[in-house]
């Protein structure tokens, strides 16, 4: 994906007209709250609630693994936001679209939060993730690869809180 948006290949062409066509298409107060749930303010807060009940349960390393992830997303989103370059779909004089900060932020928190709380949670966070997202694109936020791509760049670093989960125990 990086190496299309980088060289403005096919996969990357596709990708703005297939957003051109999506932005909009739904309220933007409706797409605006989705994309919010990617928002610091938002996200971060949930995962500092569940890393207190990990401590709380004494799983102190799972909770420090959680917070470990999420202080590396912006360790890997920023500099490949500076590297691409990419022009946001509304906003074609600004850069640094590629990958999607909100979206990163939504899955490392509330997947490491379902990590530390309850696995049944999951299903929520992927479904937080996606509403996220979906959110970003329908507004005009960010380009669906820019989504996909933050979700490629996090799925190794959800490893950490995965691994903590199953050495803590059951949550």
């Amino acid at each position: 994906m990086t190496w299309q948006v980088l060289v403005h290949g096919p996969l990357a062409r596709l990708d703005e007209r297939v957003s051109r066509s999506l932005v909009d298409a739904v309220p933007r107060s409706l797409s605006e709250l989705a994309s919010d749930l990617g928002n610091m303010t938002v996200a971060l807060p949930v995962l500092a609630c569940a890393m207190a009940y990990a401590v709380w349960r004494g799983r102190w390393p799972a909770a420090l693994f959680a917070g470990s992830a999420m202080a590396l997303v912006p360790l890997l989103v920023i500099p490949l936001k500076e590297w691409t370059a990419r022009p946001g779909p509304l906003e074609p004089w600004a850069a640094g679209y590629y990958p999607s900060g909100h979206t990163a932020t939504a899955m490392v928190a509330y997947f490491g939060t379902a990590f530390l709380v309850s696995n049944r949670l999951i299903p929520v966070a992927a479904l937080l993730t996606a509403i996220t997202g979906t959110g970003l694109v329908l507004r005009g936020f960010h380009w669906p690869l820019d989504v996909l791509a933050s979700v490629a760049l996090c799925l190794p670093l959800l490893r950490w809180p995965v691994y903590a989960a199953r050495r803590g125990g059951p949550a």
